[in-house]
């Protein structure tokens, strides 16, 4: 079969070539992959930055933003042919630590996780997968054409629920937020934010193309200004800042309410110096009773908000997010970066 590959730690190795059907060592699950979203974290592997075959292989088929029909599944397992399904993106560590222990392996302790297209296990770039039943989403039929969102959704959807926790330690009654970056964590978190009845403002520097429009059908205002400028401006009681722009997070951390929360969720770039007041940045943490959260990947509670948040949403909207769909011969074309992408996917079948 056809799969979408790279040797990590190598650029320019990208590749669409033939691999071993998957055995069911896999998992139980077999599935006929339709297509598959690619991020910015595919982009950083195809270039060599990033990225584990797995043990005793040269190469990773890439691919963790899957979506899949199932051609066969065991019975008792939940799943039936014909179901369209996601494969959730990581797996707990093998000891496991606490976190994975409990379930909640998208905050593992020890970082002996493993991942689906990215870290040590083969991901859903290729024209059949498997997957175990416990690392399986059904999906609302009516979600195909954009089901490959699903994944993106759930960081955000995480990105939300640690927001809410900590909110909960005190009385916490937002009324607005600010996303930085208008990609599609940025655009999803608007989505769940105008899902809560938020005051939703969405950032990014692009004048044309789709990000405005796509921000002004949530009901959400889009700015392009500074971002000092913007959250000075606005006060908001949320930020869940999307792009990792160093600039961009001490701006929200110097301009946010009271009691005020940042959530990151764009990873920086290292080896980019600013020039920051720890000092005020500090005071006005501590005095404010202001909280800093990162926050990364998700876990199986965040995989099914994720996809009663899509069942609800509008798939019109949701399908002018996708941008370009690429078939998996041209795949290498997915890899390059237009002007008005938001989300490019690669098609499977």
């Amino acid at each position: 079969m056809r799969a979408l590959t790279v040797k990590p730690g190598r650029a320019g190795s990208l590749e669409v070539g033939d691999v071993p059907e998957p055995g069911p060592e896999a998992g139980a699950v077999l599935v006929d992959g339709l297509a598959v979203g690619v991020c910015g974290t595919d982009k950083e592997i195809a270039n060599g930055e990033y990225g584990w075959a797995p043990p005793g292989a040269e190469r990773l088929v890439l691919g963790h933003e899957s979506l899949g029909r199932v051609r066969e599944a065991p019975d008792g397992s939940g799943f039936a042919p014909g179901d369209l399904v996601v494969g959730v993106v990581r797996r707990p560590d093998p000891e496991p630590c606490g976190a994975c222990a409990h379930g909640e392996f998208d905050m593992c302790r020890n970082g002996r996780y493993t991942e689906r297209g990215i870290k040590e296990l083969d991901g859903f770039a290729s024209e059949r997968w498997r997957v175990e039943p416990d690392y399986a989403v059904r999906l609302d039929p009516r979600l195909e054409p954009v089901g490959t969102l699903l994944e993106p959704t759930t960081v955000v959807a995480k990105a939300w629920e640690q927001v809410e926790r900590v909110g909960a330690r005190s009385w916490f009654e937002p009324r607005r937020v600010l996303v930085t970056g208008a990609g599609p964590i940025g655009l999803l978190a608007a989505l769940l934010g105008a899902r809560r009845g938020l005051d939703v403002h969405v950032l990014d520097r692009v004048t044309e193309g789709p990000k405005p429009g796509l921000v002004t059908a949530l009901g959400a205002t889009y700015h392009h200004e500074p971002a000092s400028e913007v959250a000075a401006r606005l006060q908001p009681d949320i930020v869940i800042e999307a792009t990792g722009a160093g600039q961009v997070v001490v701006d929200v951390l110097a301009n946010n309410a009271a009691y005020g929360i940042v959530c990151l969720t764009g990873v920086s770039a290292a080896g980019r110096g600013i020039s920051v007041d720890a000092g005020a940045v500090n005071r006005e943490l501590v005095l404010e009773n202001d909280v800093v959260i990162g926050s990364v990947n998700a876990n199986l509670r965040h995989y099914r908000q994720a996809a009663d948040a899509l069942a609800e949403a509008d798939l019109a909207w949701l399908d002018r997010m996708i941008t370009r769909r690429v078939p998996l011969s041209a795949a290498a074309d997915a890899f390059d970066t237009r002007e008005d992408d938001v989300k490019v996917v690669v098609t499977l079948t």
